[in-house]
């Protein structure tokens, strides 16, 4: 039969269908794409209405602590989850989980460090630093991004940037701050060093944002972790049973055991974790870091998050190396066998330069509205559309106040130490 035929018949018995069905297929598919304007429109609104506060961490000269403090001040962040997201939040006013940024920005003129949450959870954010670093400062700063044009890119400043999210499943935990750490303090490293060290060295005119976007969640996402570790140790997940369905069960086994027990030795359930232990003994040294760095992951607190950066500099001096410098430095975090950071490619400000594929068919135009679209995300602060999730002990690698032995020459430090008034002082 000629296909061009038998083509042309099933596209008549599809039009025919369609016709007489298209009263119930247009108004379905037309509702959900309402739907997906609506809770858009009602998030945006819920957005506007939230008070925001920036605040400048102002870090102290002599900082002995490990990023081990920083960790403990994201743990009481994680207080930011009070409840989950329902389907009266979500569509009704539009809700989504409270979340905050912790930014770290360099210009020619030295590194800063903020946080910017809800105004309601300023004194949780002052808390949890003052209780890790007493001799910090913390005061309220007006927005640095209003410091560049409204704008970008245009005819004076270029700019690129993207967003960094994991590159295996979330239970997979990148190099953390202990894999630095020594007994010795001249031994010690810092993995924020080499971020601030390229920060310390831009020129007038050049500007990089980094921009960590932290929202806290539930427990719900170990169910992850776990189900990787039950298949590293060839574990068997089976629902948990009720203690009728228990009884139920080991009275069959009972049964089954009693008759095949003069061919068979009779087995137990007991039985199959004597063999699990077995199989822990035999994984890899490999396999058994990764089991533990697993486990060690999911014991913590988790927040969903992404690293947002932005390079800007003016146009005939814009440069791929403090770029290259800002990726490198967030390498050394990355591991083979665990997991590392990739760029996201909806946000990501490169378009393939390969000719004659589809991929670079309007490439000046398509890579125009990437470079505005992650700029104006930067300046909103708003979520990516692909995102990990981070434990704490991750975010304190990425984001903690340097030590003392970091000597970023352009690292802003308090020269002073802050003290409190003698309780005997008159005050009248």
């Amino acid at each position: 039969m000629d296909p061009v035929v038998v083509i042309l018949g099933i596209l008549g018995k599809t039009w025919e269908v369609f016709a007489l069905s298209w009263w119930i297929v247009v108004p379905l598919g037309l509702f959900f794409v309402w739907r997906d304007f609506w809770v858009w429109g009602k998030n945006r609104l819920w957005k506007k209405e939230i008070e925001w506060v920036l605040l400048e961490l102002r870090i102290p000269k002599n900082i002995m602590k490990t990023p081990k403090a920083m960790e403990n001040v994201f743990s009481a962040l994680h207080a930011m989850w009070f409840k989950p997201i329902g389907f009266e939040d979500v569509y009704f006013k539009g809700e989504e989980l409270y979340w905050f940024t912790c930014e770290l920005v360099g210009y020619a003129g030295g590194v800063s460090f903020y946080i910017r949450c809800p105004s309601g959870f300023r004194n949780l954010v002052e808390s949890a630093v003052y209780s890790e670093y007493p001799d910090a400062e913390i005061i309220e700063a007006e927005d640095y991004t209003g410091l560049m044009p409204d704008v970008l890119p245009n005819e004076k400043y270029d700019l690129w940037g993207n967003d960094f999210i994991l590159s295996k499943p979330n239970a997979y935990p990148i190099r953390t701050y202990e894999f630095f750490e020594a007994n010795v303090d001249e031994q010690r490293l810092d993995p924020i060093a080499a971020i601030t060290e390229v920060m310390s060295r831009l020129r007038e005119g050049e500007a990089i944002w980094l921009q960590y976007l932290i929202r806290p969640i539930s427990d719900k996402w170990k169910e992850e972790g776990e189900a990787i570790r039950d298949k590293i140790m060839e574990r068997k997940r089976e629902a948990p049973k009720g203690w009728l369905e228990a009884l139920g069960a080991g009275f069959a086994q009972f049964v089954k055991n009693l008759f095949v027990a003069s061919v068979e030795y009779p087995t137990w359930e007991g039985a199959e974790k004597k063999e699990e232990k077995l199989k822990f003994i035999n994984l890899s040294p490999g396999e058994r870091n990764v089991l533990e760095a697993v486990e060690n992951k999911i014991a913590k607190l988790g927040f969903e998050g992404a690293i947002r950066f932005l390079y800007i500099d003016h146009r005939e001096s814009f440069t791929q190396a403090n770029i290259s410098a800002v990726n490198g430095a967030l390498k050394q975090l990355n591991t083979q066998d665990l997991n590392s950071f990739r760029k996201f490619t909806g946000t990501d400000t490169f378009i393939t330069s390969r000719k004659l594929t589809y991929k670079s068919w309007f490439r000046k135009s398509r890579l125009f509205f990437r470079k505005r679209l992650i700029y104006d995300l930067y300046r909103l602060r708003w979520f990516p559309p692909k995102y990990s999730i981070f434990n704490t002990e991750e975010l304190a690698t990425i984001f903690h106040f340097p030590l003392i032995t970091v000597e970023a020459p352009l690292l802003r430090r308090l020269e002073t130490r802050k003290g409190e008034p003698p309780s005997n002082l008159p005050i009248e």
